[in-house]
């Protein structure tokens, strides 16, 4: 509200009451007026003479010559039309000069209009020579507050002055600080033209936002083309107020918004081994607005290059993906000496996600990481890269048939970089229906029959495998690794409730496995010739490629039911400990398709003397054959889960809370009623438990009721006959965990964060980085600095004790296996702007040290500052560097480092 009244020919509206009637009409013409002050000053606009063009660039040398001045009257144009809604505001007063025809708004004064806003402690509009001018007012200690504001678009920049022309679009703006992008620009003077060019007097380009910033590069003159790039005459830098040596004759900063293609500059130096070196090096282009291609690349003086090509898509709510192509070609030694090395190594990474609601029947997906044996060993990769010796990959297509069949298509790569294996699975299929229920009413009246549980479903699997060595993989000969086969399963089954308390389950299974061949195994008299001895005969194997099925099927039966005992405790912070035992019973039964009916076990002569042996026709196959022997198994567990309920005072809800104290403790054995001998399984024992949530206990052992002879073979005497035991140990294992983590929320008191908090924090970060830093933080995540978090301590601790006894001629000897390590990792702030962070672990039994890393970072606001060590080990190296943190100015900065490859004392 505001209260009207006259002062000195001027109408002043201040707070209490409303506009008077009278005054309203008035009022809205002036509000009309300010429709003209389309207050366009962008900070990135066009530069120059009015005569000037896009590619013309002039940069004068006076004053005069560039229109710095606070002259931007003209001639008034009486043309103008209102085309959208103007919203105003002033928190103390507003000033009508009726004579002069000016308003006058005071304190937090604010007008919008469209996209345009500017904000004031003062706002003054001429309407005689539609102009607008603004600056902030001083408080009660004589310091200035509430300096202009302008925003256009969501860019703004704040000014000491500012005066505007409505007609000729010209503008006047003093002691300017502005955002583009990661980058800042003051002037001290600057003149908008109607073309959107600006002249900058006496300015200067920072990354950093404070008012005084740490660095800058200052010129005299400058001009800015608005979403293009600001060229400045002679710049020179200036670091804490100090300038610095590094002059350059004219300056580009590149203020265009969205893609931009153009040279990456790589960083240089000298490696003892590797001599002189440019590396990262390369070019950006930005294709497109769904593609874009990085491509770059190191070399060296000794002969050592590498390259390294990345592709990016995406598709917006359809797709998006990468591909990164590694090729390296290392010299180990001198480039002239002939007892150099030459490694030629690559690596290929390919990830693809496909939105979930672009096709909802049907998903492509692929990861691929396929990595030749040495790449980590002699190139630059993560630690977690470094690290691992098992890489994997898959490709898969998946959809469904009205969701009632499903198909999957897959290809998968499995590689380990510490044997050379390697296994490719390609193409895989597997298609298979839902559970089908044929007896299921379709409008059932009353209680469901037992028969209507009858369910079968159908799984077809088709697959082509390969499992060789990387230096032998697509080799001449490699096709006879290649194993290929078909599998149908049709499981049937159905389960019901046996007097309320017990559940049956009864079930049959039809296997049929196609293959393209079969082998024969045959005895040869004829007598071989070698370096070392004579064999009198061998067995030899042929191969009969023609179509093979092998058919197969078995029954079985279980019985289950869960029973509960419960002991309560009237006192004590105990409240009560639960025992559920679980018992299980179990039949199955599949019949001889080793005998000469079904035609799949053959026998063969395996030595001079003539013993035999069976074997199976589809031995070396895919999804191998069936089994040899009549089977009729019943097998028995006993499941236990023993927890703890305790008071706890920090539960409002129900003042308890559950401790787990054995989780699926389990003896389980069996009972063979088709043998003819050793019909008893051995006795399985296994369960674990968690102590203190931290803690991990896990438990196996294996016995054997049955005793063995001098070669320890087992026989069919029982133990306790031989030995007096119940049973004989053949494995126990016993394996313990600890993983602790401890940081400072840890001990605060509110620990508990709001639902989203933890996403909303994780957005934050992700804004600090820029688009192509992203993806290094996601590949790296050591490149991650969290100094919100004063210090953080992980410790893993794995012990592992195996013992497996054996048994020769009559002579006890246990074999112990045992993996005792721990590994440390953690960082802590020295300081709010200095983090230390390291790594390392321990084998207690190799006696060595496993990676060790030590990391220093130093937070210089607008610059960083870091130091990564190992100190030892394949990976011995060191790297120091400080660079500005903006991307823009990313090559700004000094390196110096020893890495691994330069095996430095």
């Amino acid at each position: 509200m505001f209260v009207a009244q006259w002062f000195s020919g001027r109408l002043i509206f201040r707070k209490g009451d409303v506009v008077p009637g009278s005054h309203r009409q008035f009022f809205f013409i002036v509000l009309l007026s300010l429709i003209f002050a389309s207050v366009h000053i962008p900070l990135f606009s066009q530069t120059g003479s009015e005569s000037d063009t896009t590619n013309n660039i002039i940069v004068s040398d006076t004053l005069a010559d560039m229109g710095i001045n606070d002259t931007v009257s003209g001639k008034k144009d009486e043309n103008f039309v209102l085309d959208t809604k103007i919203d105003y505001k002033s928190f103390d007063e507003i000033h009508f000069a009726i004579n002069e025809r000016k308003v006058f708004l005071y304190h937090k004064a604010e007008i919008v209009y469209g996209d345009i806003s500017l904000k004031a402690d003062y706002i003054e509009i001429d309407f005689s020579n539609n102009q607008v001018f603004a600056h902030g007012l001083p408080d009660s200690t004589g310091t200035i507050k509430g300096t202009p504001v302008f925003t256009e678009s969501g860019q703004s920049f704040e000014a000491e002055k500012i005066k505007y022309n409505f007609d000729n679009k010209k503008g006047f703006i003093q002691h300017v600080i502005t955002q583009d992008g990661e980058g800042y620009l003051h002037g001290e003077k600057i003149k908008k033209l109607p073309d959107g060019r600006i002249n900058v007097f006496h300015g200067k380009y920072t990354t950093c936002n404070l008012k005084n910033p740490h660095y800058e590069f200052r010129y005299t003159k400058a001009q800015v083309i608005p979403n293009n790039k600001i060229v400045s005459g002679p710049a020179y830098m200036v670091i804490e107020g100090v300038p610095v040596p590094l002059f350059i004759p004219f300056g580009l900063f590149p203020n265009k918004t969205g893609q931009r293609s153009g040279l990456i500059v790589p960083s240089f130096g000298e490696s003892a081994n590797r001599g002189f070196y440019l590396e990262g090096g390369g070019y950006y282009w930005g294709i497109n607005d769904y593609l874009d291609l990085t491509l770059t690349g190191d070399i060296f003086t000794s002969g050592s290059w590498a390259v390294r090509p990345t592709l990016r898509y995406a598709k917006r709510y359809r797709f998006h993906g990468s591909f990164d192509f590694n090729y390296a070609r290392n010299i180990l030694g001198d480039r002239d000496s002939p007892d150099k090395q030459i490694k030629k190594d690559f690596s290929i990474r390919w990830s693809h996600s496909q939105d979930p609601k672009a096709r909802p029947n049907s998903r492509f997906s692929a990861n691929v990481y396929i990595v030749t044996s040495d790449f980590n060993d002699y190139n630059l990769t993560n630690t977690q890269a470094y690290l691992s010796n098992t890489f994997q990959s898959s490709i898969s297509y998946q959809t469904n048939f009205n969701n009632k069949m499903f198909l999957s298509i897959n290809g998968n790569h499995q590689q380990n970089t510490r044997d050379n294996s390697v296994s490719i699975s390609l193409p895989s299929v597997t298609f298979n229906t839902k559970q089908i229920y044929p007896f299921r009413r379709k409008n059932p009246v009353g209680k469901q029959r037992w028969y209507e549980n009858i369910n079968l479903q159908y799984t077809f699997t088709g697959n082509n495998r390969i499992s060789t060595y990387d230096s032998l993989l697509f080799k001449p000969g490699w096709e006879k690794e290649l194993l290929y086969g078909a599998k149908n399963d049709v499981p049937v089954s159905v389960s019901m409730r046996v007097l309320k308390y017990l559940t049956f389950t009864t079930a049959g299974r039809f296997s049929g496995k196609w293959y393209p061949f079969t082998i024969r195994k045959n005895w040869v008299n004829d007598t071989l010739y070698n370096e070392n001895d004579t064999i009198y005969g061998f067995v030899k194997t042929d191969t009969v490629y023609a179509f093979s099925a092998a058919r197969q099927f078995s029954l079985s039966a279980g019985l289950s039911t869960r029973l509960y005992g419960m002991y309560q405790f009237k006192k004590g912070p105990v409240v009560a400990i639960r025992h559920v035992l679980t018992p299980n019973v179990a039949f199955s039964y599949h019949p001889d398709f080793g005998s000469d009916f079904w035609g799949y076990w053959h026998d063969y002569q395996y030595d001079a003397e003539g013993n035999t042996r069976p074997y199976s026709i589809f031995e070396g196959t895919l999804f191998g054959g069936p089994p040899n022997g009549k089977s009729g198994m019943v097998s028995f567990s006993l499941v236990n889960n023993i927890e703890m309920k305790v008071r706890a005072r920090k539960d409002t809800v129900t003042g308890t809370k559950k401790i787990v104290l054995i989780d699926n403790f389990t003896i389980g054995s069996g009972y063979d009623i088709a043998r003819d001998s050793l019909n008893w399984n051995p006795l399985r024992l296994s369960g674990r438990t968690r102590i203190l949530k931290r803690l991990d206990i896990m438990y196996s052992g294996l016995f054997d009721p049955y005793a063995v002879d001098s070669a320890g073979r087992t026989i069919n005497e029982f133990e306790w006959n031989v030995n007096h035991k119940l049973f004989r140990m053949t494995n126990t294992t016993w394996t313990f965990g600890l993983n602790l983590r401890i940081s400072q929320s840890d001990f605060k008191k509110n620990k508990t964060k709001k639902k989203g908090q933890d996403a909303g924090e994780d957005q934050e970060i992700l804004k600090q980085y820029s688009r192509h830093e992203l993806n290094d933080v996601l590949d790296n995540p050591e490149l991650y600095i969290d100094w919100s978090n004063p210090w953080s301590l992980s410790i893993a601790y794995n012990l592992r004790f195996s013992n497996t006894p054996r048994y020769m001629y009559y002579e006890h000897e246990n074999v112990r296996s045992v993996v005792n390590s721990i590994g440390i990792m953690g960082d802590v702030n020295i300081t709010p702007k200095w983090k230390v962070q390291f790594r390392t672990g321990y084998d207690f039994e190799m006696k060595k040290f496993s990676f060790t890393s030590i990391d220093i970072y130093r937070d210089l606001h607008c610059w960083e500052m870091y130091f990564n060590w190992v100190p030892m080990g394949p990976r011995k190296s060191w790297n120091f560097g400080i660079n500005v943190k903006a991307a823009i100015l990313r090559d700004l900065k000094y390196n110096r480092k020893k890495d691994f490859r330069d095996s430095y004392r």
